[in-house]
């Protein structure tokens, strides 16, 4: 062991010392905070990083030990063991950033719940970084025509790698609820303080599409739905109808989807109600397919304004209309920068609105209003590393085409 040429177990004890070395470096000094790696440290340090290997590769030379650190099995183990920690982060619930965990157990502390603040894994992605560059300045120190796709692979993974960890720290994720027909400028991040931005949000409108109501059978004396594992639905996308759940039968005489419930202690009646706080109902009627026990009335699933309200079938069993699930929500918006800058737009779901460097997402909105929510929570996302990170992966891409199309092919 440790004679030269190194092969694989030098290579898995090299990773090994450096996974230790993070340990040891969390235990003491904690998780590394991003906020003290944010522009221009960010920069400086790649700086520094890229420099770094630079004089390494000119001043190696013919040195067994440095071209041991540009070959095929150093490769191999970095990367292996990066893949082990992103399969360990794959497979453990992982804690936000800013959570502190110095009280928790050893496990936590050693930063596997919040690996990409973990010293284990910084270390050994600089790792796996400073060796797939020194492949690339090897290459490039004796570069012809067909080591074209080689280079815009590896350089592509290493452009798309090192700027993702370099700016991991300047993204920015803020939540901003801003009022309905008001003018919203200020959001909250991570740590709930409050963050002023350079562009601001009218919200006009908010509109929700709801699916059609579902029908359930609740057990009254126990609060649980039937069958108790797996709970048993039906979607009313026709009325009238006819349909079956467990063992009755459903008759749906009539649909108000903008309602208002009246009850007393005896009695359930809805009627229609075209105004702010309307929830929707069904009259159903019932039969029992065994022994044919009849009931029939209103069901609604009630909101902030009005009660729910349930038809009893027999003793120990009703018919609930569950709250209707939201389809589609979308915000109508004006976005407006300190440039002078304006942009109408619908944002909704999956499709967020793109302006002055920022990602504006529908996030939420008031869940007890529900369709007549009184306002929209957009999530804002500015990661101003993103190009460099899409430069990376379209070389990679663009080397793995080359690599097609030269591979010569065989009869």
């Amino acid at each position: 062991m440790w004679k030269q040429p190194w092969g694989y177990i030098e290579g898995w004890i090299i990773c090994i010392g450096i996974v230790a070395t993070g340990i040891i470096l969390q235990f003491t000094s904690g998780k590394m905070e991003p906020e003290s790696f944010r522009f221009p440290v960010n920069v400086i340090f790649g700086a520094l990083f890229l420099i770094f290997l630079l004089l390494l590769h000119l001043f190696s030379g013919k040195n067994k030990l440095f071209r041991w650190f540009s070959g095929l099995t150093a490769g191999v183990t970095s990367i292996t063991a990066l893949l082990l920690l992103i399969i360990i982060m794959g497979f453990t619930r992982q804690l936000h950033p800013s959570v502190d965990v110095s009280r928790e157990s050893g496990f936590v502390r050693m930063g596997f719940m919040q690996m990409t603040v973990s010293w284990p894994f910084i270390l050994l992605s600089y790792y796996f970084l400073a060796i797939l560059g020194l492949v690339i300045l090897r290459r490039l120190s004796r570069f012809s025509w067909k080591d074209t796709g080689f280079i815009l692979n590896h350089a592509g993974l290493f452009i798309a790698f090192l700027a993702a960890l370099l700016g991991s720290s300047d993204m920015q994720r803020l939540r901003m609820s801003v009022p309905l027909h008001e003018t919203e400028w200020r959001a909250t991040d991570e740590r709930n303080e409050m963050v002023e931005l350079p562009l601001a949000i009218e919200l006009k409108s908010f509109t929700i599409d709801e699916y059609p109501p579902k029908l359930m059978v609740l057990n009254h004396t126990t609060g649980v739905t039937l069958p108790e594992k797996k709970p048993e639905n039906v979607l009313i996308e026709t009325v009238p109808s006819v349909i079956r759940l467990l063992d009755w039968e459903l008759e749906i005489v009539d649909y108000l989807p903008s309602a208002a419930v009246m009850a007393n202690r005896d009695t359930v009646n809805c009627i229609e109600y075209h105004a702010e706080g309307a929830t929707s109902a069904l009259y159903v009627k019932a039969r029992h397919l065994k022994d044919g026990a009849r009931n029939e009335g209103w069901v609604s699933c009630g909101n902030y304004q009005f009660p729910y309200a349930s038809l009893r079938l027999d003793e120990t069993v009703s018919l609930i209309m569950p709250d209707l699930e939201p389809r589609r929500f979308t915000s109508d918006v004006t976005v407006y920068t300190q440039k002078g800058d304006t942009k109408e737009a619908l944002i909704e779901v999956n499709k967020p609105l793109s302006m002055a460097g920022w990602k504006i997402y529908q996030l939420s909105y008031d869940t007890v209003m529900g369709k007549w929510s009184r306002y929209s929570v957009f999530e804002l996302v500015k990661d101003p590393w993103l190009p460099v990170v899409y430069s990376g992966i379209m070389m990679l891409l663009a080397g793995s085409v080359f690599l097609f199309i030269s591979t010569p092919q065989k009869q």
